[in-house]
């Protein structure tokens, strides 16, 4: 028998509108395809593990995801690298996933190859799914009152993104996490990367 995590009903609880609808649709689909699912939490999004890591799912703001840890191997030339968008690209819709039937065949094949051992492949284009950072309250809340950093911020690759919520989590005191809150979304609005002082012109 597989398991339910209750913090990924609270997940979904408080994902956006357009967001419950797709991440409730393959919390069901993952269920009946692999009816030992186990599911859990990593990385602040819901994963599913059948034999180890098997798929995970995650809601932000303007789109969903969904991918397989080893989705290279999965999905081979079916899979998209969509800005860090699992192997699906953006999800804003029931409507941008594949058909129940071809993802429960995807669902098999990776049951498959937990079953058999299969190791991700380290080369060429990455299996797993890549996970978003959690973007901190603060940020969020000051991003929400500068429209022009918001919309850059949501133009910038996962790993830039990554890089400014990784610097300002590493503060150690308060006022410096401050300071950094401040330039960040200064530099943000001028479209600037948080490394862009080191960037090759």
């Amino acid at each position: 028998m597989g398991t339910r995590d209750p913090r990924i009903d609270a997940y979904i609880g408080k994902a956006p509108d357009f967001a419950k609808p797709i991440l409730t649709h393959l919390r069901e689909l993952v269920h009946a395809a692999c009816p030992e699912v186990k599911e859990t939490m990593k990385w602040s999004s819901p994963f599913f593990d059948y034999h180890g890591v098997m798929c995970n799912m995650s809601a932000f703001k303007q789109h969903c995801s969904f991918g397989f840890w080893k989705g290279a191997l999965v999905l081979g030339g079916d899979a998209k690298d969509n800005d860090g968008a699992g192997n699906f690209g953006r999800l804003t819709s029931l409507a941008d996933l594949p058909s129940d039937e071809q993802l429960t065949e995807y669902i098999h094949e990776a049951m498959r190859l937990n079953e058999a051992g299969e190791k991700a492949p380290t080369r060429g284009k990455a299996a797993a799914p890549k996970v978003e950072a959690v973007v901190p309250d603060d940020l969020a809340a000051a991003l929400g009152e500068n429209a022009g950093a918001r919309t850059v911020f949501d133009r910038l690759s996962p790993s830039q993104r990554r890089e400014y919520v990784d610097w300002l989590n590493d503060a150690k005191t308060e006022a410096t996490r401050a300071k950094r809150l401040a330039t960040a979304v200064e530099w943000i609005a001028e479209g600037k990367s948080r490394h862009w002082k080191y960037a090759k012109s």
